[in-house]
């Protein structure tokens, strides 16, 4: 737990992080700029620490160089959300790099944490991959539900109940694809799963006059 404690630190320190880029730029571009730079800047960084010998246990890692290719992921995930949730459509639609980026950090946190201390049925399935548990898979559902619910009252997308119904339907969608992710590309599928469900859910609702 002690290792998965400081895994998931990390990734609520990289949401924290992005949520501060995000709203830090007034153009788009400069957001991109700005995590290319820190990217540019970060990966020799973590390149040059993998010489220290207590480097992996420190970061945990459960293969050679996982955090380096975590954080490629990361900012490629990053770059795409901006380029497409505020650059293409407008930053009208800006809140989704929130919502996607909430989910991800805080989501996929409480699936690990929770189904590692108080884990007890574990969910079988050719095409999951490792130890996934009911009770983290609930903890993922739950948090998710609560970022994407208090993210998009402060965003004002929509009265507070069609928030909730919002909020329900794209935690079920990123808790599934969560748990068949495989290989850590949750740090892509989640927070993409989570930027296309709200975008259709909410031009669905958007559609019908909610």
């Amino acid at each position: 737990m002690k290792h998965e404690l400081f895994r998931k630190f990390l990734h609520i320190a990289c949401t924290c992080l992005i949520l501060l880029l995000v709203n830090s730029f007034i153009e788009w571009y400069k957001a991109v700029f700005a995590m290319v730079i820190f990217t540019f800047i970060a990966y020799p960084v973590l390149t040059l620490a993998e010489r220290i010998p207590q480097y992996g246990s420190i970061f945990s890692e459960r293969n050679k160089g996982e955090v380096k290719m975590s954080l490629l992921l990361l900012s490629l995930m990053v770059i795409v959300l901006i380029t497409v949730f505020w650059g293409l459509l407008g930053p009208g639609w800006k809140y989704i790099i929130t919502v996607a980026v909430m989910v991800w950090g805080l989501g996929d946190a409480a699936a690990a944490l929770v189904g590692k201390a108080f884990g007890r049925h574990f969910i079988e399935h050719r095409m999951i991959e490792g130890k996934k548990t009911v009770e983290g898979t609930l903890a993922m559902f739950t948090l998710s539900s609560l970022a994407v619910f208090v993210t998009t009252l402060v965003y004002k997308i929509a009265p507070w109940y069609l928030c909730l119904v919002i909020a329900l339907l794209v935690a079920a969608v990123c808790t599934v694809v969560e748990l068949f992710s495989l290989r850590g590309s949750d740090t892509i599928t989640v927070p993409l799963s989570a930027a296309v469900s709200t975008f259709i859910i909410v031009s669905v609702i958007s559609y019908l006059g909610g």
